[in-house]
């Protein structure tokens, strides 16, 4: 089976209207800070946060390795035989099934299931970056798990995923990994000019000055994937510049259903435009492309020293 088939075969561009999985949404969303605030706690801090987000994998989203007594452990979704996976470099392994639960009896069950590898670890209990947090484990009124939204929005995420990093070979400056950010629950990648920003103003609702001001202390261009919320109620994909240069909102951007949000301030691309498209990998690709374009072309960035051919699998790139 080649790469085309295997990706046709799993379908990586699923429905996901946002009404369909809401509740599952908003547990999952609870679930996986409890996971990566885990990550937080013990991982060094690694610059605009690098060192707490979670990353896509082959079944669902892992911590990677997070250091701990002189070794290691990963916790993992696993969103096709839906479970939550613990492994240690020990090599022992604890699994809790990934069922309708509230987020109180996914925190107490995950923590005591830390206590019995031996691991102890505390974290703030306050959910980040939504209104109207309830501390975990208090929370009964999210309580949904339906497994078969879980899968499509991981197998969305494969898809991005890919696409983010063919995005990323074409650049040579500073960039980010492809991550997934589980306050603000979206799949991100950053590309940076090299300079400086100026001090973020902060205010940004539900979010600490401190937290974005470090996040974005340097200049950048941002692009991702979220399952939608408040007046964007549907599955998008964003773009956004900081510091927002002259003319990066009245930039025209591909593919045609791309469109400037004034409340939100970034380009957004509906993910259904992506999923419909004749050729959804190259729509997508033309929006990174054409919204990272305007925010470098008004932003002056030194394109040339910072831009590449593309990256190929198998071949080393040519340095002139």
């Amino acid at each position: 089976m080649d790469a085309s088939t295997a990706r046709a075969e799993l379908d990586l561009w699923p429905e996901l209207p946002l009404q369909a999985w809401q509740d599952t949404y908003a547990t999952l969303h609870m679930w996986t800070q409890i996971v990566g605030k885990i990550r937080l706690a013990l991982t060094p801090n690694i610059n605009h946060w690098w060192g707490v987000p979670l990353y896509v994998n082959a079944l669902g989203l892992t911590t990677s390795a997070i250091p701990y007594a002189g070794g290691n452990f990963e916790v993992q979704f696993d969103f096709v035989h839906h479970q939550l996976i613990i492994r240690t470099c020990n090599d022992a392994l604890l699994a809790l099934p990934l069922v309708p639960r509230s987020v109180a009896d996914f925190y107490r069950d995950f923590m005591a299931a830390l206590a019995s590898l031996g691991i102890a670890v505390k974290i703030w209990k306050m959910p980040a970056e939504i209104p109207n947090p309830i501390p975990f484990d208090q929370d009964t009124k999210h309580a949904s798990y339906d497994p078969e939204y879980a899968n499509r929005f991981w197998r969305i995420l494969v898809g991005c995923e890919a696409i983010f990093n063919e995005f990323r070979a074409g650049f040579i400056g500073k960039s980010s990994p492809v991550h997934f950010f589980w306050g603000s629950f979206d799949l991100a990648v950053t590309r940076f000019s090299g300079r400086r920003a100026p001090r973020h103003p902060g205010g940004v609702p539900h979010l600490s000055d401190a937290v974005v001001c470090e996040a974005y202390s340097h200049e950048v261009s941002s692009a991702g994937f979220w399952p939608g919320s408040g007046t964007i109620d549907y599955p998008a994909f964003y773009s956004y510049a900081y510091p927002e240069p002259a003319g990066f909102r009245s930039t025209k951007v591909r593919p045609d259903a791309a469109f400037f949000s004034e409340t939100l301030g970034e380009f957004i691309l509906p993910y259904d435009a992506v999923r419909t498209a004749a050729q959804p990998d190259q729509a997508l690709l033309e929006f990174l492309q054409s919204s990272y374009e305007a925010a470098a072309n008004a932003a002056k960035w030194d394109r040339d020293a910072l831009e590449c051919p593309p990256g190929r699998p198998g071949v080393v790139r040519e340095i002139q």
